[in-house]
């Protein structure tokens, strides 16, 4: 609004769809709209959740801000007896990282997933009313993607039926859990389970690590925030602490027992129960992530189209009106795209809600045929859609001018807002090379006879998709270095002819066509090159950024087909 003049109204005025239906497009039903509407009132009406004042807040302050906000949402979802859904919602749009968001986010999923009926009746009657603060402490300071290499212990002690935890190195510390630099009671630790003298690798624990009397350090525990990170507000509202143990006790029960545990005599036995119960969790929390990306990318697009349409520049005539900077080809080229994905990363959200339910009941029912799919379904997409989100959020602010560089634009707080999702829950390159592995072997039992299904059925189709050529010079590309999913295809109109190829961009699927002959032809040529080695690991060690590009494409093509 300037003086009165709404610049947006006629914009919207044009729309030629139905806007309160494409709200519940998005919100993906009318209940889900319902929700997010009313507590997004809410939160918006509250004045303890205001935030403008957040990036000339110190350190200190800003902490202190993050916990008066976190317990008035606890106490308004008690005293509205707010349901989960809308309890998710009101920590949502709350949007302040803060020590909660690790607790139901990993604390309390990891002891669902692994802990016994007994161990979740213990722990989480406890954690789910508050009255104790949980973390996640898995990476340390020497390893992150690579969960095989941690170096903290567990060694089972069969005189006190205690387990020792024990940080024998410097680069064992746990590092950059959030919540346990200053909030965390307790929380799920990942160590290498020694009994006998036998190390059976990394299991979780439940550890104590301040006092609920007086919240100070247990002895043994040595705990602490690692000081600031990236921007001024963002992630320095949460505690991301480190942790080292020195010959820390806890007793035997408190190793999560549901898929294997120890004897008090020491034994290490393998439940019943089967270990790829674990991936359910993953899903679920890399679904979350997905999901998320939409909403941050929505977000700074929303930012950057109202300023679009609103920013003048240039084209007057004799000192007219000048031209709306949104009308501009360059920046529509540059923004609507943009914009496209944000739905795309919607929709593919969406789809792997259900896809988890699927793994979930699969699992239930000692199905693990559609695992090796699922895992390599959610590591590439959570890596392509933060990676592409981050990226565009960075645009946005450019076409934001000058402008896009104020903080109270909301790009700054928003990029280091959301930077770390390409790193944390697994690093965005790292994940794609677990797609790459799945599709080799996909791939190589092609010639077997094997029919693929799910998401690489398109493989089935090799010999079709292998004889598709393009009879179009021009088109546009995946901008791959930079990871911004912008359509276009590097394979287009297959099987049509040239003169028609206006029409064939808009077949629905034509452009799929492209996009599976596209990913089949890269994945091939990678195994082809594979092949060639005698030592595949070498083999695969050479050609990693072959294979990280082949992946990048099976994911987008995901995205595209659903």
């Amino acid at each position: 609004m300037d003086g009165g003049i709404d610049h947006l109204a006629d914009e919207r005025s044009k729309a030629e769809f139905d806007v309160d239906a494409m709200k519940l497009v998005w919100a993906g039903s009318r209940h889900a709209f319902d929700v997010s509407n009313r507590v997004s009132r809410l939160v918006a009406t509250d004045p303890v959740f205001e935030k403008r004042n957040r990036a000339v807040m110190s350190r200190k302050e800003l902490f202190k801000n993050t916990l008066k906000k976190s317990v008035h949402a606890w106490k308004i979802i008690n005293e509205l007896r707010l349901s989960d859904e809308e309890a998710i919602k009101l920590r949502s749009f709350m949007d302040q990282p803060g020590f909660l968001d690790l607790h139901w986010g990993m604390f309390v999923p990891a002891i669902k997933g692994q802990g016994t009926e007994e161990q979740q009746k213990k722990w989480l009657s406890l954690a789910n009313k508050l009255q104790i603060i949980g973390c996640y402490a898995q990476t340390e300071l020497g390893h992150g993607s690579n969960v095989q290499g941690l170096e903290t212990t567990a060694t089972f002690d069969p005189k006190t039926d205690q387990f020792i935890i024990h940080s024998p190195t410097q680069t064992s510390s746990k590092f950059w859990p959030g919540g346990l630099g200053k909030v965390s009671t307790h929380a799920v630790v990942y160590a290498r389970l020694i009994t006998n003298g036998k190390d059976h690798g990394v299991h979780g624990f439940i550890v104590q690590l301040r006092s609920l009397d007086d919240h100070s350090p247990l002895p043994g525990i040595t705990v602490g925030d690692i000081g600031m990170k990236f921007g001024n507000g963002a992630y320095n509202s949460m505690d991301n602490g480190f942790l080292m143990f020195d010959h820390y006790r806890i007793p035997r029960d408190q190793m999560l027992m549901r898929l294997s545990k120890v004897t008090r005599e020491g034994k290490y036995v393998a439940s019943d129960v089967p270990r790829q119960l674990v991936y359910g969790t993953m899903v679920f929390v890399r679904q979350s992530i997905v999901s998320n990306a939409s909403n941050a990318l929505a977000r700074a697009v929303c930012i950057a189209t109202r300023y679009s349409a609103v920013r003048r520049q240039f084209g007057s005539q004799s000192g007219g009106i000048e031209t709306q900077v949104i009308d501009y080809k360059t920046q529509q080229n540059r923004l609507f795209p943009l914009l496209a994905s944000a739905y795309a990363f919607r929709f593919v959200g969406e789809w792997l809600k259900w896809l988890y339910t699927d793994v979930t009941q699969r699992l239930e029912a000692s199905d693990f045929a559609t695992l090796p799919e699922a895992h390599a379904c959610t590591a590439g997409l959570k890596s392509m859609t933060t990676s592409a989100t981050s990226d565009g959020i960075e645009e946005c602010r450019k076409l934001c001018g000058g402008h896009g560089y104020l903080w109270c634009s909301g790009l700054p707080e928003l990029f280091a807002v959301y930077v770390p999702a390409c790193t944390y829950e697994g690093d965005n390159v790292v994940l794609q090379l677990q797609v790459a592995r799945f599709l080799m072997k996909t791939v190589s039992q092609l010639s077997s006879g094997k029919v693929p299904s799910g998401t690489t059925a398109y493989m089935g189709k090799a010999k079709h998709l292998l004889q598709c050529s393009s009879g179009v010079q021009k088109g546009y590309f995946f901008t791959d270095t930079c990871r911004r999913f912008i359509l276009v295809i590097s394979i287009c109109f297959l099987n049509y002819n040239v003169e028609h190829a206006a029409e064939d961009w808009l077949n629905p699927d034509m452009v799929l066509e492209a996009f599976e002959a596209r990913a089949l032809r890269m994945a091939v040529t990678c195994a082809n090159n594979l092949s060639k080695f005698e030592n595949q690991e070498q083999g695969f060690s050479e050609l990693l950024a072959e294979l990280v590009e082949a992946a990048i494409a099976h994911c987008q093509l995901i995205v595209v087909s659903k």
